[in-house]
């Protein structure tokens, strides 16, 4: 039985390094002896459950940690379960119950760190990359052992579309990328194909990859995966060439500012192997791959034609211009880096690529940026010495990003979302200022975001390696991981100002002042020359290279994308901050909130929305769009802006009373409700907390007793709610599951409507 393991474990591997002892680590360990025969029936129901409905419910719900926490933190006795037939009937008393009930229960979710372990997934094209590296340096069997293969084979298999091939994401269209990796993925650990028949479902994937032309169809990160693992020539993949990163750090085109942060650490490690042209050695299993993913003999295939070769299906296909250059690139320069004198040249470029992924290994404690870079990076240290500490001290760090659910096993995009989700549960938990109930609760989180804050600099000269400031900072995940992400630093600040507030009711210490100086100080430090703030780094540098759009994968992938919800977390963190300590740096904080209020207000799109780039989407980009400009000092009566936010999230709400919003929003960019008009909690209490903000009660407060009639019905009987649709988004690309938002968000507005709307002000004023 599996089971979830948080924090410093008893027999951690000794190849593990920490900075804060494990705070936040969280990792599945499977013991086939655990379990009673009666926790074991419950795991296989919702297995079962899943599969059979996964077409009608395919995002996962995190039954399994929750099995596991509620049988380790049983359920306190929760207040009468509330329901209300009309709006009319709202109580202060039946809204009060019903966010006990809540908290209760999402108290019952924390781990002991104190942050709140959820699933951090979607993207299925992450596992592929780590299943193929382990492979070719030898380790799957030693890492994935057949529990986990067992479980990494039923979540492809959950999320394989009907048609037989896979999506970007667990609810995408088939797509060569994705369908020819995961094919791949599943005969490396062990599918066959064509095999008394028992693989119907792998015979589909293989129809599927026939049937649109073979992989020589695939993107550019498909090839390079496939050239790893020895089923694709190198010679038909456009050059990542590790040349880029021996232009001077003052060109425009330097990749270590010319890149934002999400792609450069993948381009850097690619551009190591793709210089070394590694492949993996033929074997059985090689050889067949090589016979089934190509519609012609593997012997006969035109490697050059393959290069420029892109399946209709991928969202981003190459212009007549692009592949010009790259094929300039391939037939001239590189095969002039090749062959002496020029290979000298190559010998200094991965010499100085390697260096960058051992700084940024040792920074992160070999967890690395994200997933794709994570498997990169360790691709990387075992090329240049198989025997090295490096690799080695890669290896225990595989199952840090690996999530299980009644889906089965899946990679995360990160290795979690601790602080992100930690920093908005402490505002939420706040905001219901009931803290009989949860001020044990609140006193683990905030123990969590002081353990986890970044209290120095990057060693050794960070601007040479190509990144910021990070004193002062919060990570999206843990201490370990350490990359600083500038909207979870931001909510951390709010979370610890606003448990200020409480600590003579909880009981605590609060946050020195210095520290939270650092903070102020790298948050403004960050700000972009046209007043928004990003996630990860500052649009400073110029955009000369635009080589990581060769993913053909993400159309936004190398743009540095100003986040309306960054900004906005960032102007709600200075003026929270601002009101607690006024005399600190007064000018600048002020200075940055106009700049990031101008920004914001430049934003809004003619329908009075914003569109948000971290999650589905009007609805998210526009609650945090009016809460920062709120927070920077606009009113509804003097800001039409404002106005016009109201206007559209009022002219969305469902007859219901909700609000539901399509993923479809992200990419079409154009507003779509759910299928079937139905509304959304998340969605619900997002649009409801945005309007109290902006004064709603005072004008009109019916429609907030209707949200609120949404949120009060739709809880479940443990206090939990729903899992419905996932919200997270990147780049309007791919869905990420965010598994603590049905319950955050729900909490924090009915907190909000149970202050705003139950008072003897306007209470009922219908």
């Amino acid at each position: 039985m599996w089971k979830l393991h948080t924090g410093k474990g008893e027999e951690d591997d000794p190849r593990l390094s920490t900075l804060n002892d494990h705070v936040g680590r969280q990792v599945w360990y499977y013991d086939p002896q655990a379990g009673t025969p009666e926790e074991r029936a419950e795991v296989e129901a919702a297995r079962a459950w899943f599969t059979e409905h996964r077409f009608e419910q395919p995002q996962s719900g995190d039954v399994l940690l929750r099995l596991q926490y509620l049988r380790e933190n049983p359920l306190p006795s929760l207040p009468p379960m509330v329901r209300v037939e009309r709006y009319q009937d709202i109580t202060e008393e039946c809204v009060r119950n019903t966010l006990r009930r809540a908290i209760r229960f999402y108290g019952t979710l924390q781990a002991r760190e104190g942050q709140w372990p959820e699933d951090h997934c979607g993207p299925l094209f992450l596992m592929p990359g780590m299943v193929i590296t382990l492979y070719a340096t030898g380790q799957l069997n030693s890492i994935l052992s057949k529990a986990h293969c067992q479980e990494i084979r039923r979540y492809i298999y959950n999320h394989q579309n009907k048609d037989g091939g896979w999506g970007l994401n667990m609810e995408g269209q088939s797509v060569m990328f994705t369908t020819v990796l995961n094919y791949v993925t599943l005969r490396l650990i062990g599918e066959e194909l064509n095999k008394n028949g028992k693989s119907e479902s792998l015979e589909k994937a293989h129809k599927w990859i026939q049937d649109h032309g073979g992989a020589t169809q695939v993107p550019t990160w498909g090839k390079f995966w496939l050239s790893v693992l020895g089923v694709y020539d190198w010679a038909g993949i456009n050059p990542l060439p590790p040349e880029a990163w021996l232009l001077p750090q003052s060109s425009s085109s330097h990749p270590g500012w010319a890149i934002p942060v999400l792609y450069r650490w993948i381009f850097c490690p690619m551009s190591y192997v793709y210089g070394c042209r590694f492949s993996n050695k033929l074997s059985t299993t090689i050889q067949a791959l090589r016979n089934e993913l190509y519609t012609i003999s593997y012997e006969q295939i035109n490697w050059n034609q393959a290069r420029s070769l892109g399946a209709k299906e991928e969202p981003v296909p190459r212009t007549f211009r692009e592949d010009i250059i790259f094929s300039i690139f391939h037939n001239v320069f590189e095969p002039l880096l090749l062959r002496w004198p020029g290979s000298k040249l190559r010998k200094k470029a991965l010499d100085t690529t390697m260096k960058l992924i051992h700084y940024e290994d040792s920074a992160t404690q070999y967890i690395c940026f994200n997933p794709v870079s994570k498997s990169l990076n360790m691709l990387c240290c075992w090329l240049e010495d198989p025997d090295s500490d490096a690799f080695q001290k890669h290896l225990p760090r595989v199952v840090d990003y690996l999530w299980l659910s009644e889906d089965g096993m899946k990679m995360q995009a990160y290795n979690g979302s601790q602080v992100w989700e930690t920093a908005l549960s402490i505002q939420a938990l706040l905001s219901t200022e009931l803290f009989e109930d949860c001020s044990s609760t609140l006193k683990k989180a905030k123990s969590y975001i002081e353990k986890t804050q970044i209290r120095e600099h990057y060693p050794d000269g960070f601007v040479h390696w190509n990144r910021h400031i990070t004193k002062g900072t919060w990570p999206f995940s843990t201490r370990d991981q350490g990359w600083p992400t500038f909207d979870c630093a931001a909510e951390a600040l709010k979370a610890l100002l606003g448990l200020s507030k409480a600590l003579s009711t909880i009981n605590e210490e609060p946050l020195s002042v210095e520290h939270m100086n650092d903070c102020v100080d790298a948050l403004i430090s960050f700000q972009n020359l046209n007043g928004s703030f990003s996630p990860y780094d500052t649009t400073a540098g110029t955009h000369g290279l635009k080589l990581g759009k060769k993913a053909e994968t993400f159309e936004e992938v190398t743009n540095y994308w100003t986040s309306v919800e960054c900004t906005s977390s960032v102007i709600q963190a200075l003026a929270a901050f601002r009101r607690v300590h006024p005399n600190y740096k007064p000018k600048e904080i002020e200075s940055c909130i106009q700049r990031a209020r101008h920004f914001i207000e430049k934003l809004q799109r003619p329908d009075g929305s914003w569109y948000g780039i971290w999650a589905t989407c009007f609805t998210y980009g526009t609650k945090f769009a009016m809460m920062g400009l709120l927070a920077s000092g606009a009113k509804y009566e003097s800001s039409i802006a404002v106005q016009r936010g109201c206007e559209f999230l009022l002219s969305k709400q469902l007859s219901s009373g909700g609000w539901g919003e399509s993923f479809e929003s992200s990419q079409t960019m154009v507003y779509t409700n759910l299928e079937g008009g139905r509304a959304h909690v998340v969605h619900t209490a997002l649009s409801l907390l945005a309007l109290i903000a902006a004064g709603q009660a005072q004008r009109d407060v019916v429609p907030l007793h209707k949200a609120a009639t949404i949120l009060i019905n739709s809880q479940m009987d443990n206090g939990d709610y729903p899992q419905e649709e996932n919200i997270g988004a990147v780049y309007g690309q791919y869905r990420l599951n965010y598994g603590s938002y049905r319950c955050i968000f729900p909490i924090w507005a009915l907190a909000e409507y149970k202050k705003q709307c139950c008072s003897s002000t306007h209470k009922y004023s219908i």
